[in-house]
């Protein structure tokens, strides 16, 4: 059994495999697990690379999907969580300025009580997202699911969450202050399907959002730990050049190095664009799996800045951990702006892990993300010798943008290090540098199109097979172990 790829999804995948007895070996072309899930170290800060607010954790005693999958692994007490009190700060200048906590009731009253105009309504929507994603789980156990039996979930999961925020609400800034979550899937309200944002909405109201002592790189580092016990061989600095196929089956996978591993099964946390137009000879390739590839676009990448300040946050003005900083109303604005190399209408999201953390980095100091979703082909049709003046020109523009926030920001900054989506395409290995995959689309969820390969003993996880985030790239990783399993079950039962 082989597992390509050492990302979210890879990990788990792996370590699901491994613990159930099954020889794998887990190739990855970087030098240490995780994928996103990474840290890196510049000066004396050791910097998150991706997680923001880890999702679907809650607690032990109100336990969420992703702990169960987490406690399925055994590494859940081999990691320290801290819980967020607030979902995000939400700053609008001269317009809006409003933190709505990670409560139902409170964040209801800080809604309405910036919105009172609208004050049923905000609880009417509130009551449609519960109702929404109470009927999507009980469909989730119901083996014949029907309109009659959850009509909220039939009629609205599908619905565009711009349909939904129109008839609800009038004033576009409320608008916004429920949506703004719309940047972790990357799709604008317009395209973005209800059913995500509301998931989104209670799985951090009610699981509340989580960061990880040591950041995500001590996840992924646990999760290794664990596959390592059960038996499991991993191999760094070595990525798989080539997937062997023949007659429509898995036989093999060649590694960067040369080296031919025998083998009917993979799992692949590489993208499914990657894996069907590089690694597996064209003749190979299934009709139709081009044509699904066709009608995929690839998600957008970010320009990131990784900041590490000579000061506490309280310093500077900093309060919140997460704080999404705009300039207008208009998301589709905002959106089209993402296409751009310019960030004149971006929003920005600005984490800073110390105010829930105080332990995060060294005492005295801060660590600050901050965030500006940008798609790939801008930036890929920048000439090479213009390339660095051009990133240094918007790193500098974005840092204009949190100096209004919180003035004198720069002058407390001691280590900063910039990526865009050309950095990100570098190390992820994806297209376009995507941090969520391909768009995440309604047309392309797996509610459509499956994330099994017709060719056989091909199985995928990560973003590229389904949602991108945290809580479902690491979910995906025990899915597509469980089908590995399945299928070697019922090969085992024929050959008997």
């Amino acid at each position: 059994m082989v597992v390509i790829g050492a990302g979210n999804g890879g990990l788990t995948a792996a370590c699901r495999l491994a613990q159930k007895g099954i020889k794998t070996l887990l190739l990855e072309r970087h030098n240490i697990p995780g994928g996103c899930a990474t840290s890196f170290i510049r000066g004396r800060f050791e910097f998150e690379v991706a997680l923001h607010q880890l999702s679907g954790l809650g607690s032990k005693d109100k336990p969420g999907p992703l702990r169960y999958v987490l406690d399925q692994l055994g590494v859940t007490d081999r990691v320290e969580w801290v819980e967020m009190q607030n979902l995000y700060r939400l700053v609008v200048p001269g317009q809006l300025d409003i933190t709505l906590p990670a409560d139902r009731e409170a964040l209801l009253a800080a809604l309405q009580a910036r919105f009172p105009a609208e004050k049923d309504n905000i609880t009417a929507f509130f009551d449609l997202v519960y109702k929404l994603c109470i009927e999507f789980f009980s469909t989730m156990r119901d083996p014949e699911p029907s309109p009659e039996k959850y009509p909220t979930y039939f009629k609205y999961a599908l619905t565009n969450t711009q349909e939904i925020l129109d008839e609800y609400f009038t004033d576009p800034l409320l608008k916004l202050s429920v949506a703004v979550y719309w940047g972790y899937t990357g799709v604008p309200p317009a395209k973005l399907p209800f059913m995500d944002l509301a998931i989104l909405l209670f799985a951090y109201i009610e699981l509340k959002p989580y960061h990880i002592k040591g950041g995500s790189q001590a996840l992924s580092t646990a999760i290794l730990e664990k596959f390592y016990e059960a038996g499991g061989e991993a191999r760094f600095n070595c990525g798989a050049s080539k997937i062997l196929v023949e007659n429509g089956c898995i036989t093999g996978v060649v590694t960067e190095h040369g080296e031919t591993i025998n083998t009917k099964y993979v799992v692949s946390n590489a993208s499914t664009l990657s894996v069907y137009t590089e690694l597996i000879d064209p003749e190979h390739v299934p009709e139709e799996q081009l044509k699904i590839l066709g009608g995929s676009t690839v998600g957008p990448s970010a320009v990131t800045l990784f900041i590490g300040l000579d000061c506490e946050p309280a310093e500077v003005g900093i309060y919140e951990t997460t704080n999404f900083l705009g300039t207008t109303s208009d998301i589709n604005r905002v959106f089209s702006s993402c296409k751009k190399v310019d960030v004149e209408d971006d929003y920005i999201l600005l984490s800073c892990y110390n105010v829930s953390d105080p332990d995060f980095s060294p005492p005295g100091t801060c660590q600050v993300v901050i965030v500006d979703l940008k798609y790939g082909e801008p930036w890929l049709e920048i000439p090479p010798h213009q390339y660095y003046e051009k990133k240094y020109e918007v790193a500098d523009k974005l840092l204009d943008k949190v100096e209004q926030h919180f003035p004198g920001f720069r002058e407390h900054i001691e280590e900063i290090e910039v990526a865009t989506p050309l950095t990100h395409a570098r190390y992820l290995a994806t297209p376009g540098g995507a941090i969520y995959g391909f768009d995440q689309f309604a047309k392309d969820s797996n509610m459509f199109i499956s994330p099994r390969s017709p060719i056989k003993g091909l199985y995928f996880a990560g973003a590229w097979a389904g949602m991108g985030g945290f809580q479902p790239t690491l979910s995906s990783g025990v899915a597509a172990a469980r089908q590995v399993i399945k299928a070697m079950q019922s090969e085992a039962e024929v050959g008997a």
